[in-house]
């Protein structure tokens, strides 16, 4: 737009719709570009990508392959179905949740304006404001665009850009430039996202859409992060798996091979030989040796895991939406579990980012409430009209809410009112308004009395003031050094004292105070929430090292800091960011462990932070609402937006906080790391069976068992063992005792040496308690007698299947009481329930497709009690481990 064209828009009002076109097309619209929205296929086809899930389609694959060897198709079905559910149920979390998110967006952008066009002015959505645009602004409006005052004054709120809770005062003057380098304090500049909370004024527009500080703040927060912990965590799980699978199956292969080629010949060259020289019959043993191969590589892939994590992630995440939760990510919620600092920000998050009078103090040092103040009759008597009648805010329909005016009027207006006052019979005449060169506002109120009321700074005030007004409406002399004694005092609290005065003489715009009395001083600042106290000592007390960033003074972010509990030892490091940008990012690192606040914070000292923390190998979380949070909130693992907040902030968290609640950041916390333990335990149980499973095929040709456990068994144990089982652990509640561990580190593995131990011990032994129940004559005797030992395979099936189902109990506690929360995991009972009864079921009516017959009950009680055992041997571990000082676990 050129000066000639200003100069043109100031004269008629305002730019034509032709001008308005021209402009547009020259500097473009004043939307923001979104990240491009993924439709539902798009969701569902990127869910193919995950580690597991291509483990998964590779065992698919070579499950197909394998259907023209005449292999069952159970097994290709289950794996299909498990990939299917696990990518369809993420697919459609995710969406619906994405879908709450935009509503509430929606709901957010619809915001009009006032512009001038033709002459006239015309109320227009925000999307319609173009540069150079005459946009008229009052008290309560949403600025619409980057612009520079014209006429009149306002004081606007700049919180959500720069974290400062007190306005900044806005009127006409110098021309600003408006480059990369953003200076919030300039007086004439307007930034779009911001709030006018009074006056009013006419601005121009010079900065639309993108081009803002708005904008450009949304189009960093769409650039993509690195994995979530979960994600690297699989991917390396993947490839043990694969590993493990792989090498299991050379090895069933090799034994399959040997016995087929080594042991049954006799150990004798020349059978081996002749063996050769029969290409059928030496064809028909590799292909069995390669079936059985192919079985095992199946059978070590865990196909429930990926549903289990996708379900548990789903549910957890409905169950926190009903908590004013929204998960935007379902793999945020884990990630909160492993997070180990947590940036937050101050305004808003821990403090209600509204300011409130919480207390009088009087002319005795005394702190009042509302309601102590207003027992004292004539004490009340002129308190209550010295604000009410020296006030540029009035009270809302909305009860006990002020409006208008700045935010120091609107909070003691909202401290006398909790109160009746019975002005009724007093005027207020000769106003003086406050404004911030006076640092004072005065009101001469005529009626029951006369009297002139002052509000102000109390350092401009106390000087004048020789006596204070008594609990009995007697005025007595004002000893100063003990109120300013109380000032400093309340000052080091991030408290800011509002003087209240009365005389018997006229006040002018100059000041000359003559005989002030003093009635008392307001205290006043933003408080803090009362949850935040609790939600930051729940983090504290889960290992999170808990980090306030704000736009607020050192003193105020210190005072702030030791009252939510973020400063507790003289250790802990507090810098400003000109302190923190002299520091190299070497000093930084070093200084990390002990920081705990950071002062007027910028934008790009939340990034560098955050970037810095991750290069240490930290998870770093974020919370935030406003504009100046969200690079931070992106470029974090675990971004908590609060739900009051900008658009921005949501679109850039993973985690909206609907309610604001800080302690809802440890329930996140929580859950994220139930689920990491769920995913754990289900690992332990399934690598357990897996290991029992392939121990036996490597075994079973060397001891002459070359099937113990069929083919058809085996996709049977799989299928049922493996997709229900991930279910059931799936549930497993979120405990408390979870918050008082320390947080994983981001490169930790899923499988620790706890789990090693108890899938070894566990797994070997039900190996070995296989091999023995097959080649013990004891064992064989305690069944009867049948064609091809039918009943005795039946009985080790059975107990086969049952050793799975015992040592789930092992596996979902490191507790000695096996039993322990275990009614919280109703899942965990129904499923075990079902399984026992599907495998009775199968066990008498399977016949020869699952190679069973009908156990008689003393055969079945004793295939349960073998399998039983595993339940004191694990117990027999747990204790051992204990008494070597090695409680260990998840």
């Amino acid at each position: 737009m050129s000066l000639a064209l200003r100069a043109d828009t100031q004269k008629k009002k305002g730019l034509s719709d032709r001008e308005a076109a021209l402009s547009r097309d020259e500097h473009g619209a004043n939307s923001i570009s979104g990240g491009k929205k993924r439709g539902f296929m798009s969701r569902y086809l990127e869910g193919f990508s995950d580690p597991i899930i291509r483990v998964l389609l590779i065992a698919l694959g070579i499950n197909i392959l394998m259907l023209f060897r005449g292999a069952s198709v159970a097994e290709p079905l289950g794996i299909a179905a498990a990939v299917m559910i696990a990518t369809m149920v993420s697919t459609i979390s995710e969406h619906r949740s994405e879908s709450t998110f935009m509503r509430l967006q929606e709901e957010a952008s619809r915001v009009s304006c006032a512009i001038w066009r033709d002459g006239a002015l015309c109320e227009l959505p925000a999307d319609e404001v173009v540069v150079g645009d005459l946009i008229c602004l009052q008290a309560g409006d949403r600025i619409p665009a980057d612009a520079v005052i014209v006429s009149g004054s306002v004081e606007v709120d700049q919180s959500a850009l720069n974290g400062e809770a007190k306005e900044a005062k806005k009127y006409p003057g110098r021309r600003p430039i408006f480059n990369d380098g953003i200076d919030f304090l300039c007086r004439q500049a307007l930034f779009r996202g911001t709030v006018v909370t009074r006056g009013e004024c006419e601005c121009e527009a010079v900065r639309v859409g993108n081009g803002t500080f708005y904008g450009k703040l949304a189009r960093e927060v769409q650039v993509e992060t690195r994995k979530s912990p979960l994600k690297l965590r699989l991917g390396r799980l993947a490839d043990i798996i694969s590993k493990l699978g792989y090498t299991g199956a050379g090895l069933v292969a090799f034994a399959h091979i040997f016995r087929s080629f080594v042991i049954e010949p006799g150990f004798s060259m020349s059978g081996t030989l002749a063996l050769l020289h029969n290409p059928g019959v030496a064809l028909a043993e590799l292909l069995k040796a390669v079936t059985y191969a192919v079985i095992v590589i199946v059978v070590s892939v865990p196909e429930g895991l990926p549903m289990m994590i996708t379900v548990v992630l789903s549910s957890n995440m409905k169950r926190m939406l009903r908590d004013n939760v929204l998960v935007r990510k379902l793999v945020g919620i884990e990630t909160s579990g492993s997070m180990n600092i947590l940036f937050t920000d101050k305004t808003g998050t821990l403090t209600g980012g509204r300011l409130k009078a919480a207390f009088l103090l009087d002319g005795e040092g005394a702190e009042l409430t509302a309601e102590q103040a207003y027992r004292r009759r004539e004490f009340w008597t002129m308190l209550f009209p010295a604000i009410a009648l020296n006030c540029s805010a009035v009270m809302s329909s909305k009860k006990g809410v002020a409006a208008g005016g700045n935010a120091t009027d609107r909070a003691v207006l909202e401290f006398v009112c909790q109160k009746p006052g019975g002005t009724k019979k007093l005027d207020a005449v000769n106003r003086i308004p406050f404004s911030s060169e006076l640092k004072f506002s005065a009101s001469h109120v005529t009626g029951d009395f006369s009297k002139t009321f002052i509000k102000g700074a109390p350092d401009l005030l106390l000087t004048h003031c020789s006596s204070y007004l008594g609990a009995d409406g007697r005025l007595s002399p004002l000893d100063r050094k003990r109120i300013e004694s109380e000032i400093a005092r309340l000052s080091g609290s991030a408290y800011r004292l509002i003087a209240v005065c009365m005389s018997d003489f006229p006040v002018t715009p100059q000041g000359n105070f003559r005989e002030l009395t003093l009635i008392g001083l307001l205290a006043i600042r933003d408080e803090v929430r009362p949850e935040a106290k609790k939600g930051v000592r729940e983090a504290q007390s889960a290992g999170i090292q808990v980090v306030m960033i704000t736009g607020d003074s050192a003193d105020t972010a210190r005072a702030i800091a030791k009252e939510v509990g973020i400063i507790r030892r003289d250790a802990d490091l507090a810098l400003t960011s000109a302190q923190f940008s002299g520091m190299s990012d070497a000093q930084v690192l070093k200084s990390l462990p002990s920081l705990r606040v950071l002062a007027r914070a910028t934008p790009a000292d939340k990034s560098r932070l955050v970037r810095l923390s991750q290069e240490a190998g930290l998870v770093a979380g974020m919370t935030g609402d406003g504009i100046n949070d969200a690079p931070a909130l992106k470029a974090a693992d675990i971004g908590f937006a609060m739900g009051s907040g900008t658009e921005v902030a949501k679109e850039a968290g993973d985690i909206v906080i609907l309610d604001n609640n800080f302690a809802s950041i440890a329930n996140a916390v929580r859950y994220g790391r139930t689920i990491f333990k769920s995913i754990r335990k289900f690992i332990i149980f399934q690598l357990s069976v897996n290991l029992c499973a392939v121990g036996l095929s490597c075994v079973g040709p060397f001891i002459g068992v070359e099937s113990p456990v069929t083919i058809i068994q085996m996709l049977w144990v799989n299928l049922v063992m493996d997709t229900l089982a991930g279910l059931a652990f799936g549930g497993e509640p979120p405990l408390r005792d979870y918050m008082s561990e320390m947080p994983k580190r981001r490169d930790e593995p899923i499988i620790n040496k706890y789990m090693i131990g108890e899938i070894l011990f566990t797994g070997s032994y039900t190996a070995l308690l296989c091999v023995w129940f097959l080649k013990s004559p004891f064992a064989h005797s305690l069944f009867r007698e049948s064609s091809g030992d039918i009943v005795f395979m039946t009985a080790f099936f059975t107990m086969f299947m049952f050793l799975g189902v015992f040592n789930s109990f092992n596996a979902r506690t490191h507790r000695l009481n096996l039993c322990a929360h275990i009614w919280r995991n109703k899942a965990f009972i129904l499923i075990m329930c079902l399984v026992i009864t599907i495998q009775l079921t199968m066990i008498y009516f399977g016949g020869s497709f699952l190679r069973t017959t009908v156990l008689l009950p003393g055969e079945t009680l004793c295939a349960l009690l073998l399998a039983l055992t595993v339940v004191p041997v694990d117990l027999f571990r747990k204790i051992f481990l204990r008494t070597c000082g090695k409680r260990g676990g998840v």
